[in-house]
């Protein structure tokens, strides 16, 4: 059930209306019911991979906090990792890990005889498992009380709008919000209301009319030339920033209509000035996630120059892997990781490098602005492939100075692009993510029936499914 679609706004609308007239507990068992049958209308019989996650995360959490040695609580950690790890591994990583395999014994000769089932995906499987186990790490760390409400906890784990596709939330500020009685107030209706109207521009009318000049660039390597390989890795930049902020614009506004606050999971990212700005920007709830749970618990940056960057390749490359079982994702994660490195090195030079001045400063944040969106878009090229053998190809077509196919998307691009733009670089200036509430009555009204009808007239017809559904 896509969220851009007639069925998910029946469900919602009717899960509203009963929501609004129930009392709290009532809340979350329709919550926990309205989850399951949401993520069931995928595929029902991956619903007892969620239930076993949570079944022994909640019974992990108790024990754990009631063991009473280190060795005790290890092991219920460990029990933990090995359900939620193994259950990803099986699902995610086992045809990808074994398949490589059997290829590297080909290049040395040995030729086994061996196929492998392809096992189905269940959606959202990187999202939940990453959620649950940041429960029983930070219990663990005695971080975090455990719950005893399996029903709360359940509803945490299982809690539809960022069910599939996040914000991956913590224990700690989602749980409690289960927990308590939540008042619906008008500031959250106009909050959500405006989050929803946004996300769905940003899907309908930016990724989805663009995703059809990248899909084609990636489905045809060799057929791109020039301008069309260029301008269809922008495509691509700008449809998977729509198609996944949109996502979680969305599940912002929904969570906000029904009381609950969840985290920000994108700020303006194709503002970063460098790799560091920019994974403070882009999908927030996964890079702090990698940082508190895997990166820090490496040694971060505290055992010497190498060290951190040892520590910030792993992360990166498991970073890439998290995003699904192919080679391409790894090559866009040691990108990432070698350009968080490079900037390590590069920064007091490029201290050195910044003017004085006011006016020189903003020339120099602007000119870093546009140069690190286009080291961004080389990640994307490597991120969008089919296979890494299509990157030369495209990369070799990109410098053919006599294609110039390509300016009908260009044309689209930035017809689509140009008051997302507008709305960020107003976001950014003011700093504030929700600075259009604040405008001018007549103003704000004027900006929701432009974005409305953006919507309805300029949307896509054809229904794209999120990217991040495949992770």
């Amino acid at each position: 059930m896509l969220f851009n679609s007639f069925a998910f706004v029946g469900f919602f609308l009717i899960v509203y209306s009963l929501y609004a007239i129930l009392r709290h507990r009532a809340q979350n068992v329709l919550l926990l019911v309205a989850s399951y049958f949401f993520y069931g209308c995928w595929d029902w019989r991956f619903l007892s991979l969620i239930f076993a996650s949570t079944v022994v995360d909640y019974l992990c959490g108790i024990r754990m906090s009631e063991a009473g040695s280190a060795r005790s609580r290890r092991a219920y950690l460990l029990l933990s990792l090995a359900t939620n790890l193994g259950m990803l591994g099986v699902f995610k990583y086992f045809g990808f890990f074994g398949e490589s395999l059997v290829a590297l014994l080909g290049t040395v000769g040995l030729e086994p005889d061996v196929r492998f089932v392809q096992i189905i995906l269940p959606v959202g499987i990187s999202f939940y498992t990453f959620q649950t186990l940041s429960y029983t790490i930070d219990i663990y760390r005695g971080q975090l009380a455990p719950t005893r409400d399996f029903l709360n906890f359940a509803v945490f784990v299982a809690f539809f709008p960022q069910l599939v596709a996040g914000p991956i939330e913590r224990a700690a500020h989602l749980l409690p919000q289960v927990e308590k009685a939540r008042r619906i107030t008008y500031d959250m209706v106009r909050e959500g209301a405006w989050l929803i109207l946004l996300g769905y521009f940003k899907k309908v009318v930016l990724a989805d009319n663009l995703a059809p000049f990248s899909q084609q660039m990636f489905d045809h390597p060799d057929r791109a030339h020039g301008l069309a390989v260029l301008v269809g890795v922008y495509a691509f930049a700008l449809q998977i920033y729509g198609d996944f902020s949109g996502y979680s614009d969305i599940a912002r506004g929904i969570s906000r209509l029904m009381g609950f606050d969840i985290m920000l999971n994108f700020r303006m990212p194709y503002l970063a000035t460098n790799p560091s700005d920019f994974w403070r920007r882009w999908h927030i709830s996964l890079s702090t996630w990698l940082r508190d749970y895997l990166y820090i618990p490496l040694g971060g940056n505290r055992g010497g120059t190498w060290r951190t960057y040892r520590n910030l390749m792993l992360t990166m490359l498991l970073g890439g892997l998290w995003h699904g079982a192919a080679w391409h994702f790894v090559a866009w994660g040691a990108f990432h990781g070698g350009i968080l490195c490079a900037h390590r090195v590069m920064t007091p030079m490029l201290a050195q490098l910044t003017p004085g001045s006011e006016a020189g400063r903003r020339l120099w944040r602007g000119a870093c602005v546009v140069g690190f969106f286009h080291v961004t878009c080389i990640g994307w090229l490597l991120f969008g492939v089919r296979s890494l053998a299509d990157v030369p190809t495209l990369m070799g077509n990109l410098f053919d100075p006599l294609a110039l196919n390509g300016r009908v998307a260009l044309l689209t691009l930035v017809v689509f692009a140009t008051p997302m733009l507008v709305l960020h670089l107003f976001k950014e200036r003011s700093g504030d993510m929700l600075a259009v509430r604040r405008w001018p009555l007549p103003v704000r009204m004027a900006a929701y029936s432009m974005v409305f009808f953006a919507i309805v007239f300029c949307g896509s017809a054809t229904r794209h499914e999120f990217i991040y559904f495949q992770f």
